[in-house]
């Protein structure tokens, strides 16, 4: 790419004003010029112009220059949104109270993570029978601003020696420390650039890994394609440890994770060329230098090994069975074939986990849980009675575990734990929070409403019970609709703020989701993808039509593949929302698979080298190429980070500078761009209550009010 030095020029000033029976509150917003380098790319004949490519180059001196710019005119004009800070200062109040996981053991120890209440990363703790509790582990300290946490944990298998990853400024590339589990003393050299990876051990003896070469270029946006899998041996050099899989160039894959099962005699590799469909492989651990036994080596299906006993494998498939099923097999020959039927497939979607002794069959029933339990013979033992409806999750341990702990939530009840009984199905509260939010003031209600093609969709929408159906309150319709991703009910405490002030949460179970198993998933992937953004579009209407709320009153969010869903609604139907609000979005549909692992999502999105087809259709909604000059799009904040080499920020950056430049009207188009922040996994608190605190009040403000609906009466003094 050929570098120019980008001045920074100033346009006229755009005036926002603000909708108030008394006054008129304005804010003069000047934008940053941003100098167009054009780049032309034919494909399959057509010429496509790309003025701002030179926006992803994340290590320029221009690109940095262009950062901070945006920033100082983006938090300019957030400090003068009146109630900014009452709306921090409530988020800061609610999220003020303590936060404990569920328990695990691990050797003679029971660990737990807890959050004291606005710590920036949960701290890891732990106890013997009869003891006080101590501190383990507390990422708190890893770093002074909070940036770095802790990725993963795990054991080995007499607990005496643990391996953690941690992340830096929220990139996804990891480091793994290990340590002495009773002195906490580091017990290696650290092992470094490893990335999309778990950590399995083997006995006490290593464990295995995965990584990609590191790649040429900007490690946060240069292509990352081919993925290995390792085994390291404590008390080695990682220099030296060897690739167990994935050194075949001519077997490219993008995602490759080995687990070792909890007798030690199997590790199981799964291979993937992109986020749906894997190839599967086992190994016998019992006997030295044994072959891989391939299981399936296609990826037209989703399969993984739940448990072993024995030799008698578990296995979770979709093959044939769209919604999933649990087949055995023996392991000496596992190919599907000789696979048994275990737990048939249903009409509803199964996950599945298993622990003391039995499988727990978690079932969403248009995305609520429903929970049966089985012994490892296949037999039902009993349907398990939730405490409410909404979102279970856990039922999951060693097989000599006694006692099973289950989370349980959904949007207006705060997640609390049990422990579950599995002899007699019986459980008892474990932890509940103490929180200043009363649930029972608030209501959910599952409606099903009809798409663009006729498709009934479900959305839960939630708010205080009070709410008036007048079409004037302010609504944030959230979504994601793909890579077979299940919206559950779950309660956000920043939700919780946003219903305070008398507003709606909507989420409805797009098409492209995992709701109703991969026939659902695929009517949303490829040449199907306008079937998500129709489904989103018809949510608003009818959000709309039955008088929740308004387009003056109505915001549209999403993240990541969510992002590109607002992107591509907002550029499609700009009448229908007063609010945008696209974060850490895919919106370059053309160049998304050159950046990182990107070309791995090509199953969700096909790519232009496809076919020219495939070309056109993508071209057709890409959101980047689609902002059409004069148009009058919703008042928009983009939210990117700095360090996201996941989705690569120049999504954002060059969407951004498209609205600006072709954004007629007065609706202000701002980006937020985190520094030293990721793709949002391991945010610190303090930053993700300040991220809500403008997203809030830019929502609110630029849907005219003046004050908040409901002003808080906080505790915290500004």
């Amino acid at each position: 790419m050929k570098k120019t030095l980008i001045p920074i020029l100033f346009a006229s000033a755009i005036v926002v004003s603000c909708k108030t029976e008394t006054k008129t509150t304005a804010i003069n917003l000047t934008y940053p010029k941003t100098t167009k380098n054009p780049v032309i790319d034919t494909i399959f004949g057509t010429e496509v112009v790309d003025n701002y490519r030179w926006l992803e180059d994340d290590r320029s001196e221009e690109t940095e220059k262009w950062v901070k710019a945006e920033n100082e005119v983006t938090f300019d004009y957030l400090g003068k949104i009146p109630y900014r800070k009452d709306l921090k200062n409530r988020l800061s109040e609610l999220w003020n109270y303590e936060k404990v996981g569920t328990p695990f053991i691990e050797g003679d120890y029971t660990y737990f993570y807890k959050n004291d209440g606005l710590q920036n990363q949960y701290v890891v703790y732990r106890k013997k029978e009869d003891s006080d509790a101590e501190i383990f582990l507390d990422p708190n300290t890893f770093s002074k601003d909070g940036t770095t946490s802790l990725g993963s944990l795990s054991f080995s298998k007499d607990g005496k020696t643990v391996a953690y990853a941690i992340s830096e400024g929220g990139s996804d590339w990891r480091k793994i420390i290990i340590m002495d589990t009773e002195t906490k003393e580091i017990k290696e050299d650290t092992l470094v650039d490893v990335k999309f990876s778990g950590i399995s051990w083997y006995k006490n003896e290593g464990f295995y890994y995965s990584s990609y070469d590191k790649p040429k270029g900007s490690e946060l946006s240069a292509k990352t394609d081919q993925h290995k899998l390792y085994y390291h041996k404590l008390g080695t050099s990682q220099k030296n440890d060897p690739v167990i899989f994935g050194e075949k160039p001519s077997e490219k894959h993008r995602y490759v994770g080995g687990s070792v099962t909890e007798d030690n005699n199997y590790l199981v590799i799964s291979a993937a060329v992109s986020t749906s469909g894997n190839k599967l492989f086992i190994k016998d651990l019992t006997k030295p230098n044994s072959k891989l036994i391939t299981i399936i080596n296609n990826v037209k299906s989703d399969t993984y090994v739940a448990e072993n006993k024995g030799s008698k494998l578990y296995l979770v498939t979709n093959l044939n069975a769209p919604n999933k099923k649990v087949v055995t097999v023996d392991a000496k020959n596992p190919i599907p074939k000789n696979w048994v039927d275990f737990i048939p497939e249903t009409e509803n979607v199964l996950n599945l986990k298993s622990g003391a002794g039995y499988f727990f069959a978690n079932y969403m029933v248009d995305a609520v849980s429903k929970i049966l339990q089985y012994d490892f013979n296949g037999k039902l033992i009993r349907a398990i009675k939730l405490p409410g409806v909404g979102s279970a999750g856990g039922f999951g341990g060693k097989k000599d575990a006694k006692a099973l702990y289950f989370s349980f939530t959904n949007y207006s009840t705060p997640s609390s734990s049990y422990k579950f009984n599995p002899k007699d199905g019986t459980y008892k509260s474990y932890w509940k929070p103490s929180i200043a939010f009363n649930s029972n003031d608030y209501i959910s209600k599952q409606v099903f409403y009809s798409s663009k093609d006729g498709t009934k969709i479900p959305m839960i929408i939630t708010h205080k019970k009070d709410v008036k159906l007048n079409g004037k309150n302010p609504t944030i319709l959230y979504g994601y609709g793909g890579f077979n991703v299940s919206l559950t009910p779950s309660f956000s405490i920043a939700n919780a703020v946003w219903m305070e002030q008398g507003g709606i949460y909507a989420v409805p179970n797009l098409r492209g989701g995992g709701e109703y198993g991969k026939k659902w998933h695929d009517a949303g992937t490829q040449l199907k993808k306008q079937n998500v953004f129709d489904d989103f579009i018809a949510a608003a209407e009818y959000l709309i039509n039955k008088k929740y709320t308004s387009s003056e009153f109505l915001a549209i969010r999403g993240g990541s593949n969510g992002g590109l869903l607002v992107g591509a609604t907002m550029t499609q139907r700009p009448d229908l929302m007063k609010v945008a609000l696209p974060a850490v979005g895919v919106l370059d549909m053309l160049r998304y698979h050159t950046f990182t692992a990107g070309a791995g999502w090509a199953y969700d999105y096909g790519t232009v080298n496809d076919s020219k087809e495939m070309f056109d259709y993508l071209k057709s909604y890409s959101p980047v190429h689609n902002v059409k000059k004069g148009t009058k799009y919703p008042a928009t904040l983009v939210t990117t980070g700095d360090h996201d080499d996941r989705v690569v920020p120049a999504h954002s950056f060059k969407f951004a500078a498209e609205l600006q430049e072709k954004q007629a009207g007065k609706n202000p188009v701002l980006i937020r761009i985190e520094t030293n922040a990721g793709h949002g996994a391991g945010t610190p608190v303090a930053k993700t209550i300040e991220q809500y605190a403008d997203i809030f009040g830019f929502t609110l403000f630029n849907m005219g009010f003046e004050q908040l609906p409901n002003p808080p009466k906080s505790k915290i003094k500004s």
